[in-house]
């Protein structure tokens, strides 16, 4: 433990700063401070030195060089318990500093500007600020290393409650928490400057691939009872990290996966959309201009299977739609940009609904899409190919109609969400038949034939794959399929579509697979 005597400031995020500096300045811990952060405290009518006065030294170089002196780093780095350590700072005239309050130029944020120059980037590496906060934690029985403003209340209330005193357990604390942001401070910089520099014919995979995240919350358990589980955000409020509950209990591991596979899905489309999952996968999506309609549409697909699930809207949630939602029976959550104020009413008489805004424009596509094996990951491209009808190769004797087409494109939007092997039937705008998670991709469309019942008739067939064999075509044809949209680009092509153009179907090639493992 140690007693705080004097304390360093120098923040570029000034949030709660100055609280802190009074609560400092109240127990008469002496306040040194660089800069911007300086005048803040002085302009607060809070007492403090400028650190060029405590070194004798001015800050040079546009303020590149202004803490890097021994008079700050021996007062960082001396052993008080050590005599000689004592004895050679009091020779050169150092003193102690027991606390460093510090958190670093917005470097990552600063590089995620558009047209961001090389030379405004490297203004904002910041330099003192991590020499400081490592000369701290590594004299972290003995200095108080700060650089995180949401611990400035905690820090606050021990030093009042101890008569200015830290314990040895917060110090530990803030020194990992010191040295955890130097860490991922380092690999920001890095990976920006090896996307910058590296030629052309290298891979466009880094070489070292560091991740960061943040621990938002403890969850009851994982997939299963016996498995411990925690949310971690990656450092900022974007995607599920800033949803706002509305109403229900807490979110169980299980349902922010089906959360994170719900608002991918509805994200990619304008009309008004409904989408209804279960373990990770969708039982029934519907579009329609009006979001009720949308919503009994989709449920409708397979009532069976939505029983229990997560529900998905791209619009705002009202009155009627949530009505619809009461009506429909037992569902884990619902999530949308937004509910109005009846609807939440409505929702809330539901006490184990989960009621859950998120806006969708937060869900920017991340540039990596990992998966954990053993002994690593591993890491692609986030799948974000698109096709439009012009990229459509008919293969068929029999043309698509227009009205097949916009269909067959709706289709393809779904498939790419349901998981491998995938195949989606859908009439109109809504889907009446789903197949996906099978070993055989027959047994998939076999699967999404017996969902659909009679609606199959006439509906598009979408496969996220090539159909490998004539054996989908055939089964497909006999419950009433009218075209299929499938990837192409198999060695049996030519029966496929000789089998397509016997049963009298049109059938367009995307040249693109979207499988989803």
């Amino acid at each position: 433990m140690i007693k705080v005597k004097r304390a360093l400031l120098s923040v570029s995020d000034k949030t709660g700063i100055v609280e802190l500096a009074v609560g400092l300045h109240r127990l008469g811990i002496e306040i040194l401070s660089t800069g911007g952060t300086a005048k803040l405290l002085r302009d607060s009518k809070i007492p403090v030195m400028e650190v060029s006065d405590y070194t004798g030294f001015p800050e040079m170089m546009d303020g590149r060089v202004k803490t890097l002196h021994p008079k700050i780093h021996g007062g960082l780095l001396a052993l008080r318990e050590h005599p000689e350590h004592m004895a050679q700072l009091k020779e050169q005239g150092i003193g102690l500093i027991d606390m460093v309050v510090v958190n670093l130029y917005p470097f990552e944020r600063v590089t995620q500007k558009k047209n961001i120059t090389l030379e405004e980037a490297i203004e904002n590496i910041d330099i003192g600020g991590p020499s400081m906060l490592r000369s701290a934690a590594k004299n972290y029985k003995s200095v108080a290393v700060v650089s995180n403003p949401a611990r400035y209340e905690e820090i606050l209330k021990e030093l009042d409650t101890n008569s200015g005193i830290l314990p040895d357990r917060l110090l530990t604390s803030l020194a990992l928490e010191a040295f955890t942001l130097t860490s991922y401070y380092d690999n920001v910089i890095s990976q920006f400057l090896n996307n910058r520099f590296r030629s052309a014919d290298l891979t466009k995979f880094p070489k070292d691939l560091t991740l960061r995240y943040t621990k938002i919350q403890d969850l009851r358990y994982g997939e299963n009872p016996h498995q411990a589980g925690a949310f971690y955000a990656e450092g900022s409020n974007a995607g599920l990290a800033g949803l706002r509950q509305l109403h229900g209990k807490e979110l169980s591991f299980n349902n922010i996966l089906d959360l994170n596979a719900a608002v991918n899905f509805v994200k990619d489309f304008e009309l008004p959309t409904a989408v209804i999952i279960k373990h990770n996968n969708p039982t029934g999506v519907a579009q329609d201009k009006e979001l009720v309609k949308a919503y009994k549409t989709a449920f409708k697909v397979d009532a069976l299977s939505a029983f229990g699930g997560i529900i998905a809207f791209n619009k705002k949630v009202d009155a009627a739609t949530a009505k619809a939602i009461v009506d429909s029976g037992f569902m884990e959550c619902v999530i949308a940009p937004a509910f109005d104020k009846q609807a939440v009413v409505l929702l809330s008489e539901k006490k184990n609904l989960r009621l859950l805004e998120l806006d969708l424009h937060s869900l920017k596509a991340n540039p990596y899409a990992l998966k954990q094996v053993a002994g690593g990951v591993l890491v692609q491209d986030t799948d974000q190919a698109e096709i439009k009808l012009d990229d459509l190769k008919i293969v068929t004797v029999k043309k698509p109609t227009k009205a097949q087409l916009e269909t067959m494109m709706l289709g393809w939007k779904i498939v790419k969400h349901v998981t491998s092997n995938a195949i989606v039937l859908v009439k109109g705008r809504q889907t009446v038949g789903i197949g996906g998670g099978l070993t055989s991709r027959v047994d998939s469309a076999a699967h999404a034939i017996r969902k659909a019942g009679a609606s199959a008739k006439g509906s598009i067939l979408a496969s996220d794959a090539f159909l490998p064999k004539i054996d989908t075509v055939t089964i497909a044809a006999k419950a009433g399929v009218s075209a299929i949209i499938q990837t192409g680009g198999s060695i049996m092509d030519e029966d496929v579509i000789k089998e397509a153009n016997r049963c009298k179907l049109a059938m367009v090639f995307t040249g693109v697979r979207h499988f989803k493992h």
